[in-house]
């Protein structure tokens, strides 16, 4: 009687796992979701009172916004990764980068609420310490594998300049398109918890998808590609890294004043007949961090300092040099396990010579927040910011406003 049950059992089971098989789209693919709310505002401070008031009058309103971000993880061999995210987003105010492009925060993005793939690339080991990348929509910085920051795991940091750019947007420009890299590591033959070394470089062309070489194309004079390197050693308490981006005419610098961005690339990038000037640019980074081994007292710190160097057809008095450093420390289990402080410091990227005259590009930022774990799965950080003069050299003279910021972000991962 007892056989007789299990039987019955087991031939439920086999055609409740039959019916699984047949209606799944795949055996090897993995979903990883994140939402993220903001809910905030930001405030002109200082400064000539029309263009204070011109600013606040157009993105001073408390905004509620979202994030939303689908993450396909397939393998076909359990050691490579075909990655497909799906993104929508509808943060079309400051907190997205409006206004001033330096208070937009590090995840808000929008798509007009319309689902768009923002990354598709595939990722396959070659041999026992290589690994290579390719893909018509991938991104630079996630290619280095190794990320040199403790400011950015275990919190939630605020502005995307001391987070997803680590302080130096010139080489973490977060360039993204079509391209290819290769990664090498020995962290496999090297003892568990020893250093380790990383040595990552990549290609990627913002219109590579473009089939015109004068406004576009793979490997082309108007790809507007960046190529990356990044030589790290460390382990994950403590890393030392130095990054060099090489990037052409019209390629993004990222987070800067609003003088840097929009000198950024004041070089003409067609000479008089229309073809290309072969204008370009040169950026390095050194990256630092450390961490405590326990929670306690004693934060870890995160510091970085970089700058790029632009070469070609210069107008006048247009920028000819970039510079930006940050300085961030963020405590681990604050009041609770699993809670995080943090803090930062820096120069965004500004303006440090002219083709031509001097720059009044300096600025400072800095950001204070707090990360709540409410469960496993949601996370409220609430934090204020600081940008002392965003406008940069755009400033009416020696009259410089500032922007102060508050936001509550919610985050939920599934």
């Amino acid at each position: 009687t007892e056989l007789a049950v299990l039987r019955g059992r087991v031939d439920g089971l086999e055609a409740r796992v039959g019916e699984l098989e047949a209606t799944q789209f795949s055996t090897t693919t993995k979903l990883a979701g994140r939402a993220s709310w903001f809910f905030g505002a930001t405030k002109a401070k200082g400064g000539k009172s029309s263009e204070r008031d011109s600013y606040n009058s157009q993105y001073g309103a408390t905004s509620f916004s979202y994030d939303l971000a689908l993450a396909f993880k397939t393998s076909f061999t359990g050691k490579d990764l075909l990655f497909t995210r799906l993104r929508q987003g509808n943060a079309d105010n400051a907190l997205g980068g409006k206004g001033y492009n330096l208070t937009g925060l590090d995840y808000p993005s929008n798509s007009g609420n319309i689902v768009r793939i923002g990354r598709l690339y595939y990722r396959f080991p070659l041999g026992s310490s290589f690994t290579a990348v390719v893909g018509p929509r991938m991104r630079n910085t996630e290619n280095f594998g190794y990320k040199p920051s403790a400011y950015t795991a275990g919190g939630h940091p605020q502005l995307e300049l001391f987070s997803g750019r680590l302080g130096v947007p010139g080489v973490w420009s977060k360039t993204t398109g079509a391209g290819f890299g290769a990664i090498y590591s020995n962290k496999a033959s090297v003892e568990k918890g020893s250093p380790y070394l990383t040595l990552a470089a990549n290609y990627v062309a913002e219109k590579g998808n473009i089939s015109d070489p004068t406004a576009g194309g793979f490997m082309t004079d108007g790809a507007e590609a960046s190529t990356t390197a990044q030589l790290a050693y460390g382990t994950k308490q403590w890393g030392l890294a130095a990054g060099y981006r090489y990037s052409q005419c019209g390629s993004t610098f990222g987070k800067a004043t609003e003088f840097a961005r929009s000198n950024g690339y004041s070089q003409n990038c067609a000479d008089s007949v229309g073809e290309s000037s072969g204008a370009d640019a040169h950026s390095w980074a050194l990256n630092a961090f450390w961490r405590p081994a326990d929670s306690g007292l004693i934060p870890s710190i995160s510091a970085s300092v970089g700058a790029s160097y632009l070469n070609g057809d210069f107008d006048y008095n247009t920028a000819d040099e970039f510079a930006s450093w940050m300085v961030g420390l963020q405590w681990s289990d604050v009041f609770l396990d699993g809670n995080a402080l943090g803090m930062a410091v820096g120069q965004p990227q500004f303006a440090a010579s002219l083709d031509s005259g001097t720059p009044d590009d300096g600025n400072y930022a800095m950001e204070l927040w707090y990360s709540f774990q409410v469960t496993d799965n949601i996370t409220v950080a609430p934090g204020i910011y600081w940008l002392s003069n965003p406008a940069g050299d755009l400033s009416s003279a020696d009259d410089s406003m500032g922007i102060f910021g508050g936001v509550v972000q919610t985050r939920f991962k599934f």
